[in-house]
């Protein structure tokens, strides 16, 4: 797998953060959710199995169900 390109990385505790990143694999590119960890204060994260990976065909239903997720959030 080639160098993924960070898009966020969202913190969930002091050794756990989801990272966004999009990444090529045998020339396909590629959206990842992964839970990385880090054992030294965060000098350096490590993936764990934790994860999804999404194909670019598969955004546009990511993006409604973020969508709907809003709409939910904002109607509470």
């Amino acid at each position: 797998m080639s160098d993924a390109k960070l898009l966020a990385a969202i913190e969930r505790s002091d050794t756990e953060q989801l990272q966004i990143s999009i990444s090529e694999y045998k020339g396909k590119s590629y959206l990842n959710m992964r839970i990385f960890y880090t054992t030294d204060d965060g000098a350096t994260w490590l993936p764990t199995k934790k994860g999804v990976t999404f194909t670019p065909d598969q955004l546009d239903l990511l993006e409604e169900a973020i969508q709907e997720a809003r709409k939910e959030f904002m109607a509470e």
